[in-house]
Order: C-alpha cells, then sequence, then structure tokens
C-alpha cells in the first residue's frame, strides 16, 4: 500500500472537512467518529462552491462528479482530496495535477467483489448460463455442451490491486493467467509473466478470456480498438471491469455482430447510464450490467471506514495511505 506523509498544518482555525454527496441525505456513515476533531460540511454539487472555501479535506462520496474542476480557484486552502473509488479519471484536470494538493483513493475495497464478478462472468459464459436462461424462459429442452474454465487461459489487462485479485481467483480455478500492463516483466508473483499493453494486438489471440481493468489514463483511453479487437480468438470473451472509454464501443459492437470476439461481459461503458440505443441491451452474446462489478452489500460502510482511518492518521500527522500519482493516474504498485 503505497503512503505520503502529510501536507504541513495549514492555516490556524479549525480544520474543514468538505463532504461532496450527489444529494444532501445520502451521506457518508461513521463520520461522527471525526466529529471532534474536524468542522464537516456536507454539500451537494450546486454549494461546493461555498462549501469548499476554508477547507482543508474534501471527500468525493460522489465520486463521479466533476465539479471539483468548477469551483477549483474557490479552493483556497486545500490539502487533500479523497476519492471514494479506484477510479481518479473524473477528478485529474491539469489544475489539480499541477498542485500540492494530495489525492487518495479507495485502492482496496473492491478487489474481492470485482475478482468475484469476473470470475463469475468467466463461468456464466464457459457454462453457457445466458443461453440456457433463455431455454428456460421459453420452455425449451435442449442439451448443451459446456466448456471448463481448467485449463483456458485469461490475460488481465491492469495489473494494480483489482487485476491481481482476478488473477489469483482465476487461477485458483485452474486458468492460466498473464497480465498486461505499462512494461513487460517477468517473475511477476501473481502473472507470472507481464507483457507490455503497447504491444496487445500482437499476443491477444492467445487467450480466451480478455479482461479489462486498467484505469482510464491518456494511454489506456481507446486501447482496445479495431486492431486488438480483431487479433482476438473468434471465440474469446471479453470483460470490461475497468472504464468504458478503454474501449472503443463502436468498434466492440461491429466486431461481436462479426463473431471476434463471441462474447462480452460489460459492467463499464463510454457513457453511463448506457443508453436505451445502445444495440449492445439486445445482443444475444453480451452481458450487460450497470458498473456494480465492486458493489457487494456493505461497501458503502468499507469505503467510510477506509476514509475515517485515513483522516485520523492525517489529523496525527501520520502519512496517507493509497496516494495517488496525479501524473499518473493511479496508485503505483
Amino acid at each position: 500500500m503505497t503512503t505520503s506523509a502529510p501536507d504541513p498544518a495549514g492555516p490556524t482555525g479549525p480544520t474543514v472537512l468538505t463532504v461532496l454527496s450527489a444529494d444532501g441525505d445520502h451521506r457518508p456513515p461513521l463520520l461522527d467518529t471525526l466529529a471532534e476533531r474536524l468542522e464537516i460540511r456536507h454539500t451537494d454539487a450546486a454549494g461546493l462552491g461555498d462549501a469548499v472555501v476554508g477547507a482543508d479535506a474534501l471527500l468525493l462520496w460522489d465520486f463521479f462528479s466533476t465539479a471539483v474542476s468548477d469551483v477549483w480557484e474557490r479552493a483556497d486552502r486545500l490539502r487533500w482530496i479523497h476519492v471514494a473509488a479506484a477510479g481518479v479519471d473524473k477528478l485529474l484536470f491539469p489544475g489539480l495535477v499541477a498542485s500540492g494538493v494530495t489525492v487518495t483513493n479507495a485502492r482496496g475495497v473492491f478487489d474481492r467483489p470485482i475478482a468475484e464478478y469476473v470470475l463469475g462472468m468467466c463461468l456464466a459464459r464457459a457454462k453457457r448460463l445466458p443461453d440456457l436462461l433463455g431455454d428456460q424462459a421459453t420452455r425449451t429442452w435442449r442439451h448443451r455442451d459446456t466448456d471448463s474454465l481448467a485449463g483456458s487461459r485469461a490475460l488481465v489487462v491492469g495489473t494494480g490491486s483489482i487485476g491481481r485479485e482476478i488473477a489469483r481467483l482465476l487461477r485458483a480455478v485452474g486458468v492460466e493467467v498473464r497480465g498486461a500492463g505499462r512494461s513487460a516483466r517477468g517473475g511477476d508473483p501473481d502473472f507470472g509473466d507481464v507483457l507490455g499493453s503497447a504491444d496487445l494486438p500482437s499476443y491477444v489471440g492467445e487467450f480466451d478470456h480478455v479482461v479489462l481493468v486498467t484505469p482510464l489514463t491518456e494511454q489506456t483511453r481507446g486501447l482496445v480498438g479495431r486492431d486488438v479487437l480483431a487479433a482476438m480468438k473468434p471465440s474469446a470473451h471479453l470483460v470490461n471491469v475497468g472504464r468504458g472509454p478503454v474501449v472503443d464501443e463502436a468498434a466492440l459492437v461491429a466486431a461481436l455482430r462479426e463473431g471476434r470476439p463471441a462474447a462480452a461481459s460489460l459492467d463499464v461503458f463510454e457513457n453511463e447510464p448506457l443508453p436505451e440505443a445502445s444495440p449492445l441491451w439486445s445482443m444475444p452474446q453480451v452481458i450487460v450490467t450497470p458498473h456494480m462489478s465492486g458493489d457487494a452489500r456493505g461497501w458503502e460502510d468499507v469505503l467510510a471506514r477506509q476514509f475515517v482511518d485515513n483522516a485520523q492518521r492525517w489529523l496525527d500527522g501520520e502519512p496517507l495511505t493509497n496516494v495517488v500519482d496525479k501524473r499518473l493516474g493511479f496508485v503505483p504498485s
């Protein structure tokens, strides 16, 4: 877990935490444990401009909000922003990246739930669950052969903590797993060989399941386009639990219509909610889920506890955990 020393103490006066929620009623739990040490302001996006003035820390409970960039000039003493999500791409505008404000995220909270989701989607594909449910809906008794996950090969694109948990879980059921990351290397404890993601078209065709969990950065935007899709096995299964714009969605629709890859399980999309007009909704070889792969019951309490623990460290002058490299766009391993 990456840590960073907290910034020097700010101006005199009470330490102020501003909490941005989607609405005034949806507040994070457990923050009352900080009330004796912090002045806590709750706001929605409309009130953030006033609530950020004089604030030392900002909790983005509404983790998809882009409102911070709109009020940045009013953040007169902000030292720390915590995003209650693993991805921080919605936050990292140039002014923040160039500033001395520390950014932390929810690394670790979603690892196991997302890994279980990926395993579930791979099993659903191998055991032809969508076909079987379709037969059940029409009361059709039809025998179908299925595939075994054991002995198949999976490529996990993104070698952070979520990708590593996916690799461990897939390997536990007999899947051979490799990773793809910014640079190629061998001897990785979870992936064995890590392949360079820039060369994805040259080796993606070796894998039965291609799992995308990479953060969205300038390097990964559109990473899976026509060239990568055309290089995949005709029988391959694409799983995206990272960020929607990592995939060229129009190219994916065209590729699925042409039968390469054979199937896709998609939890994230270029535009969310997925528009009703999207052809992905009605494609029989596609499973669509509403960006919920990491949301196991109790996830909000886990997120809040993680923030409270980090805030206690910050107030005690100890190093913060899960510090994002703002220029890379993620927490370095």
